[in-house]
């Protein structure tokens, strides 16, 4: 699966990248549909608020485009977050598909 990753206000990290695509690697064995992924990093600050780290990852399949997105004190959390996401949406797309 071909992975782009994009940063707003972020220096570029290996160590996310890396972390992000394993987990999406995991997403593309276990939904075969999935074709590509953009994923966006962002920090965005907001006085008091620690929910500054954002990852939005946009899944492109065979069907729908999917998206999530999490906001957490750390990128890493943030990554977890759109995971849960989309797996939760991906197993509805497959019901789906699987129905038709």
């Amino acid at each position: 699966m071909n992975v782009n990753f994009e940063y707003h206000n972020v220096s570029a990290s290996d160590r996310l990248e890396i972390l992000t695509a394993q987990k999406l690697s995991k997403l593309e064995d276990k939904y075969d549909f999935v074709v590509s992924s953009d994923v966006y990093f962002t920090k965005e600050n907001h006085g008091g608020n620690n929910r500054g780290k954002i990852c939005k990852v946009r899944l492109n399949t065979r069907g729908p485009v999917i998206f999530a997105e999490a906001a957490t004190e750390d990128f890493e959390s943030s990554i977890f977050g759109v995971m849960e996401n989309l797996k939760k949406q991906l197993q509805k797309q497959k019901d789906k598909m699987q129905t038709h």
